[in-house]
């Protein structure tokens, strides 16, 4: 009775849940997993069960009123999914069934190497000796073991197996229950006996192979494994992939031990093979005696289901937001049934679907969910255990005993109740809910504010951070209301989530044409948008409908997220922006699935009630910012992270959502696109009345070719094009993301939380769908990210506004045709005229190639300049929209840290047209030499007097003034000396603000809003000479004083031409054509990029393109000499830069190795940032839609092995991108912290013109600092405590020479040279 009164409790509880789930019945997480964990129950304790449960009461009925056939049930292993049969003629048939079936998915999971059975398994229950049953339950919980194990541990005597029908005993006898089995009438399933087939081939295989690994290696012995049978049940395995590697050792050692082994191995291969093991061993002795760092990033990264995983988890919450539980409990339930689905589920979808439960009230169902998740081979996390709670809090007379068995359980697994209120995050009252249920138990509880961070330990950054006494930070010149109310304007931009703006194109007086195209295009539209609802409303009822099998994941789930209209006018304001020779299907199903998803993030923000949260710590936070306030002692992340403390009620700033994957994005736009295709269309009659009335699809799905791939191309019809043309339209939709702000940015607390109001924002951009760098960001402690956070909000804080005067010239230029010299694209009807090409005409097969590439050409040229023209159209209509605003810019870091402006289209990097409508919001004096450093800008801008000293660029600048007075006051009809500069609008500008600077009264007290400039000379080589403490190499690149600033582009020509002159007397055709063609100008662009990693065929292509471009080189030889200064180029920098290569190639070698070993390439830069490179083979995925099947090229799976080719040649380019972003970003917090404006364009620093002299002070110190640290070394250190652990599993001599190989390489010591880094602070042409 003991036996069948636990199994009655499970049961009960189990049938609890699944029935009465959905209308909130009283079942408690507690009962249920008290009947799981408490093991065997006493008949006494029955009573303390349920008195509601239906099956206890029948049980107790029946056991009472008769003793025929009491206990006569079994208990069920996947209770959730099995249908509750009613019939009696078919209840005995359907038990046989069943254990068939249970009986072959035991044995699957045996033959998957699971070495515990749960106590969820369902077993038979033959005669059971009652008494004897209970003198075991205090030491063992005999649930956990299967039924023959079961009956061997009642009665040891029996250990023969018992037949299918056993003999019937007394009734009457004490102790004893009969139980009998239908015998099976019917031959087992086909996929019964194929599964123990495939499980008994695997054993062969598993045996073959264990075998084979003795015969030829020797492996020393190890200690066995505990038998599975003889752990203790409440003991979990570390994971799964250990235990199936433990049991097929197991297996194989057990059946090797009665084989003899045939060892048929050379005698000298096998003491070779003994020495490599031996030296092996002794490595990973030494290795394991040193700082013992994290071991290979073998979480989520590592995971062959993460695609799967976000798929399903991005499914459940999508479910979520439209409030279709039973959808996404379908979802679940379906993939848990399956054991190989089940392995798609991780925790986070449970406790997802927890959460959603517990807005329902249903404590049964989240009872339940923790049983799937133990069945699962899971652990709980500490959100499961917020959603019990916050489902308990939502109870109207929940039990004090359930909350405090839940909190009881929550603190066993080794979590803490504060740590709900600082690790999880809340949505709407959630945190309320937790803390009542909290209170019911404990009414005196309090949450406990989250503690001061710690301070970043950098070196470079602990001085910055733990500087004591009044500290004083720089304040915008805006009052706090004005702050308020921008705050308020952004907020209402970002919920509109779309912006229109006017065009600047010329606006040309409305004519009858004009106003009736424009009218019959919005009939057209209004049509279209009516289809297109109509089409909508069908697809979506049709996915809906799907009564078959209502549990698969479709795309319903993501079309119910926002309204149909909405839909409708993304798709309409994608119609406009389609090239007029089409864009690739790929690439506007992209952008349709990522409008999608920022709109749905958006509404999600709002619907949780983040935003007015959001917008109250923000009102609290513009008082650091306003000038009207005294408070300035913090930095922008600090006074936010006090603000969310102190603030802690409600829901959380952030929230967790997982983002959409690739090829769920992708699928939903190709639904759309789709959609479009199919239902937006056109009479054929709209422009010639007289033509057939009929309808023809405005958009076409056709097929092209690139680089002998097949690509799926949408393309309007020029119909379309000629509407659009003749309407002449004068606006332009953008999504709120792609505009500046017009407040200053939420600072970067975490890699969640910062930049923009709403609008999701990745603290690190990296490609569509690679989830490795966030998951690297999110293990890294909170303080080690703080020096990155602070330079990023830094850079964000920066206020602009728009230049009027010179965005007034250039956009009448670009209404004036453009200009191609002043970098002004110029419209499509200046275009070059499509040659008439007749198929039928008689010409020879050269004319026929020759007219063929001419019109690719003019095809190629069309498609540039219609790309240019939008681009420069954007840029200058969002700058004419804002141009009497004053804006910001937030930022964010690619993968290597690289900082760049969110707004896509118009920042300060992008071209010279750009940069020059920019001006800092800020104005400050001129100061004593000011005037002198907007000289010296000048002429930098110019590029007249690069080797000149900064004596000489003043004196020139001073020389010319009659000319830049002249620029500045007759741009288009003077002479026009700016227009030869080679930042021509830049130079314009400068020109400008020195006229009304000289002019002013006091020049020095002349308000000045310029940015001036100061660039790295060369930085990836200033980086490496200071690596290698080259003395050679750093004079070249100006870290040594000199007099004169050191061209090493000129340098390298200069040795280009020795060489050259060299092989020329020794009769070298090449050599001898090249004279007088090598300059600077050819040579530039190689030796800039080489240290970015361009290999010599990427480098001989830049040579080439400089050769072409003289006139008088002749073009016949074009090949042969790129190729010669493309060698000669390479040798010349490996005698000038002798430690760089040495490093170079050290940086190449080793990540080929790591490459090699199967991981990706990782370092942590000497800020902290973790780094890891996203590149790996590529993986194919098969898209279907109605359209075509696309085939997505997915480079960035971290389940795929790493690409070594893209990992080798990426590597010393990123990890010296990722010095220089370190350097940029240090001189960021301390040009902050000396109170001056500061932004940067990677190695460009901008500043006012007063605080030059401060900025240079502090970038040199700053670069000194950083390679004063030992970088190398500690890179050294970092590798191998990270790769120690891919020592090669199979072990074989080539694997293991290579590991050898690799740790070697990664212990190298590279030598040093003797440049002194101190002389690098007295150096004036470092950055100039």
């Amino acid at each position: 009775t003991a036996v069948g009164g636990d199994a009655c409790a499970v049961a009960a509880a189990e049938d609890a849940a699944l029935d009465n789930g959905r209308r909130g019945g009283s079942m408690s997480v507690l009962k249920l997993c008290t009947a799981r964990s408490a093991g065997v129950l006493p008949l006494t304790k029955l009573s303390l069960l349920s008195p509601g449960c239906p099956r206890c009461l029948q049980l107790r009925r029946r056991s009472a009123g008769s003793s025929e056939h009491p206990w006569d049930f079994f208990r069920r292993n996947y209770s959730s999914f099995i249908v509750k049969k009613d019939d009696g003629n078919d209840q005995n048939y359907s038990r046989a069934h069943l254990l068939e079936v249970l009986e072959a998915r035991m044995h699957q999971l045996q033959a998957d190497n699971v070495t515990e059975v749960k106590c969820t398994e369902v077993q038979f229950m033959d005669e059971i000796n009652v008494t004897h049953l209970e003198s075991h339950t205090k030491s063992e919980n005999l649930t956990f073991l299967p039924a023959r194990e079961f009956k061997k541990s009642i009665n040891p005597s029996t250990a023969a197996p018992k037949k299918e029908r056993t003999t019937e005993k007394q009734p009457g006898k004490k102790g004893c229950v009969q139980t009998a089995y239908p015998k099976s009438t019917f031959a087992p399933k086909k996929w019964i006996e194929k599964l123990d087939e495939e499980k008994r081939n695997k054993t062969k295989r598993q045996l073959s192979i264990m075998k084979k690994m003795k015969e030829t290696f020797p492996f020393p012995k190890k200690k066995e494994m505990p038998n599975a049978k003889s752990m203790e049940p409440d003991r979990k395995s570390a994971s799964k992939g250990n235990s199936a590697k433990t049991s097929a050792a197991q297996r194989g050692n057990s059946n090797a031990s009665g084989t003899q082994r045939a060892v048929n191995v050379n005698a000298e291969s096998a003491d070779s093979m003994k020495a490599i093991l031996a030296e092996v061993e002794k490595l990973e002795q030494q290795l394991n005696n040193r700082d013992p760092s994290a071991k290979h990033f073998d979480g989520d990264e590592g995971h062959k289901h993460v695609d799967t995983q976000q798929n399903i988890l991005s499914y459940i919450e999508a479910c979520a937001f439209n409030d279709d539980l039973d959808r996404a409990h379908q979802c679940v339930m379906s993939n848990h049934r399956i054991l190989t689905r089940r392995k798609q589920l991780n925790i986070k979808i449970y406790s997802t679907l927890m959460h959603l439960w517990a807005k329902k009230d249903s404590l049964d169902q989240i009872g339940n969910l923790f049983n799937l998740v133990e069945e699962a081979g899971l652990k709980p996390n500490l959100d499961c255990y917020v959603a019990a709670l916050e489902c308990m809090g939502r109870m109207e007379n929940c039990s004090v005993h359930v909350i405090r068995r839940c909190i009881q359980q929550l603190e066993e697994n080794g979590f803490q109740i504060q740590n709900i209120f600082k690790t999880c995050i809340f949505h709407k009252d959630e945190r309320e809910m937790v803390t009542k249920a909290i209170r019911v138990v404990n009414p005196s509880f309090q949450p406990l504010s989250e503690p001061e961070a710690a301070i970043c330990q950098s070196p470079l950054v602990s001085r910055f951070y733990a500087e004591v006494g009044p500290v004083e930070y720089p304040k915008l010149d805006l009052c706090l209301a004005e702050l308020r109310e921008r705050f308020d304007r952004q907020l209402k931009k970002e919920q509109a989530d779309t912006v229109t703006i006017d065009s600047v194109e010329a606006t040309k007086p409305v004519t009858e044409k004009m106003k009736k195209m424009r009218k019959r295009l919005a009939d057209l539209r209004a049509k279209w948008q009516k289809s297109l609802l109509r089409a909508f409303h069908e697809y979506k009822f049709q996915l809906a409908g799907n009564g078959n099998c209502p549990w698969r994941m479709n795309l319903y789930p993501y079309l119910c997220l926002l309204d149909d209209k909405e839909y409708v006018d993304i798709m309409l304001q994608c119609i406009v922006s389609i090239h007029p020779n089409g864009e690739a299907l790929v690439a506007i199903a992209k952008e349709l699935g990522n409008r999608i998803y920022n709109k749905y993030s958006i509404r999600k923000k709002i619907k949780n009630e983040m935003m007015d949260k959001t917008r109250d710590i923000y009102h609290a936070y513009a008082e650091l910012l306003a000038k009207d306030t005294e408070l300035n002692n913090f930095l922008p992340r600090e006074y936010m992270t006090h603000l969310e403390r102190k603030m802690n009620a409600g829901p959380s700033l952030f929230s967790e959502d997982s983002s959409w994957s690739d090829v769920l994005t992708v699928q939903l736009g190709t639904h759309l696109v789709d959609l479009m295709v199919r239902e937006i269309k056109i009479p054929i009659n709209i422009q010639h009345q007289t033509r057939e009335k009929s309808l023809i699809p405005v958009l076409y799905h056709m097929y092209s070719f690139r680089s002998n791939r097949q690509i799926g191309f949408i393309k309007p019809h020029p119909i379309l094009m000629q509407i659009l043309s003749e309407a002449a339209e004068t606006t332009l939709s953008f999504d709120s993301c792609v505009m500046p702000m017009v407040c200053p940015p939420i600072p970067w607390t975490s890699s969640k939380f910062g930049a923009y109001v709403l609008t999701p924002t990745k603290l690190m951009r990296c490609v569509e769908g690679a989830v490795q760098h966030q998951l690297l960001l999110e293990k890294c402690s909170r303080c080690d990210l703080h020096a990155v956070l602070d330079s990023l909000s830094q850079l964000g804080n920066c206020a602009w506004k728009v230049n009027k005067p010179i965005l007034d010239l250039i956009i009448s230029i670009f209404n004036d045709k453009g200009s191609e010299k002043l970098e002004i694209p110029p419209p499509h009807s200046e275009a070059p005229a499509m040659p008439k090409y007749d198929p039928k005409s008689d010409m020879s097969p050269a004319t026929k190639s020759s007219l063929k590439r001419k019109i690719a050409w003019v095809r190629k040229r069309s498609a540039e300049m219609h790309s240019l023209r939008m681009d420069a159209l954007y840029k200058l209509s969002i700058a004419n929209h804002i141009r009497h605003e004053i804006f910001w810019f937030p930022h964010n870091m690619d993968f290597r840290g690289r900082t760049y402006p969110c707004p896509p289209y118009f920042n300060h990097l992008g071209s010279d047209v750009t940069r020059a409508v920019l001006l800092f919001a800020e104005g400050k004096p001129l100061g004593e030499h000011g005037l002198n450093w907007l000289k010296i800008h000048l002429v930098n801008l110019t590029g007249f007097k690069k080797s000149c000293s900064l004596k000489e660029r003043l004196s020139y600048a001073n020389s010319v003034m009659d000319d830049i007075l002249d620029s500045a006051d007759n741009p288009l009809t003077g002479r026009m000396w700016w227009m030869n500069a080679d930042e021509p609008w830049q130079t314009l500008a400068c020109c400008t603000e020195i006229a009304h600077a000289a002019r002013s009264p006091d020049p020095t007290n002349y308000l000045s809003y310029f940015p001036v400039h100061q660039d790295g000379s060369c930085n990836g080589l200033q980086h490496y000479a200071a690596l290698g403490r080259d003395v050679i190499g750093a004079t070249s690149v100006n870290l040594m004083p000199c007099e004169v600033p050191q061209d090493v582009y000129k340098g390298v020509a200069q040795q280009v031409e020795q060489f050259r002159k060299q092989d020329a007397e020794k009769n070298v055709k090449v050599a001898q054509i090249l004279e007088g063609f090598i300059s600077r100008k050819v040579v530039k662009q190689t030796v800039m990029t080489v240290v970015y990693g361009v290999t010599r065929f990427g480098g001989r292509l830049q040579v080439e393109k400089r050769l072409k471009e003289i006139e008088d080189f002749p073009k016949d030889y074009v090949w042969e000499a790129s190729y010669y200064v493309v060698q000669q180029v390479f040798n010349s920098l490996k005698e000038m830069f002798t430690g760089t290569r040495e490093i170079q190639d050290w940086l190449t070698e080793s990540a080929r190795l790591i490459a090699r070993s199967g991981s990706s390439v990782e370092w942590v830069t000497p800020l902290g940032l973790p780094i890891v490179q996203p590149y790996h083979r590529t993986r194919t995925t098969l898209l279907r839609s109605s359209l075509q099947n696309l085939k997505l090229q997915i480079n960035h799976d971290a389940t795929q092995r790493p690409d070594t080719v893209k990992q080798k040649n990426a590597f010393p380019p990123n990890f010296i991108h990722s010095l220089d972003s370190t350097h940029m970003m240090l001189t960021a917090l301390y040009c902050y912290r000396a109170g001056i404006t500061f932004v940067s364009v990677h190695d460009c620093y901008w500043t006012h013109a007063l605080t030059v002299d401060i900025m240079n002070k502090i970038c040199r110190e700053q670069f000194v600092a950083l390679h004063d640290q030992p970088i190398l070394q500690d890179l050294s250190r970092f590798l191998i405590n990270k790769y120690r652990y891919n020592i090669p599993v199979d072990k074989k001599p080539k694997r293991l020479q290579e590991y050898k190989k690799m740790m070697d390489v990664l212990s190298k010591v590279l030598t040093k040279g003797e440049f002194d880094l101190q002389k690098v602070k007295e150096s004036t042409y470092f950055f100039s």
